[in-house]
């Protein structure tokens, strides 16, 4: 059987619907996770909250509302939680592929650097390298 709240909570008059609220949970937790991470501007333990709930023209009070709502409809949060974790999972695979396809092609690029140097420079020298001079390379 599943369970099921016995807490009667009134519906907030400014709930945030559900697929709005599956949306700024995912963002909230992906800020969650950044929260030590350093960011372009190289700081860390930045508080992203604000700026997700400007994102979303919300306030930190209706968020809490429809949160706490959302948790007495035990099935219902249940279900948001649900779509968020495979958000965050099909974002996780995505990000994944991206680093892989990143990598492979870093190393297609130095393989390539490896190769056309040693096949450029396995031919003798036609005259004597010069070490002052770039213009003095074999072409």
């Amino acid at each position: 059987m599943a369970c099921t709240s016995n807490t009667i909570i009134k519906k907030p008059d400014n709930l945030i619907p559900k697929n709005q609220m599956e949306d700024l949970i995912t963002d909230m937790l992906i800020a969650a996770g950044a929260e030590n991470i350093k960011n372009i501007n190289l700081e860390r333990n930045v508080n992203y909250f604000p700026l997700i709930f400007e994102k979303y023209g919300i306030d930190s009070t209706r968020f809490k509302e429809s949160n706490y709502y959302y948790t007495s409809q035990i099935d219902d949060y249940e279900k948001i939680l649900r779509k968020v974790d495979e958000r965050l999972k099909a974002l996780k695979e995505k990000l994944d592929t991206e680093i892989k396809l990143q990598d492979s092609l870093k190393n297609d690029s130095m393989k390539n650097i490896r190769e056309n140097f040693k096949k450029n420079f396995k031919k003798p020298l036609k005259r004597p390298l010069k070490i002052d001079s770039l213009k003095s390379l074999p072409k």
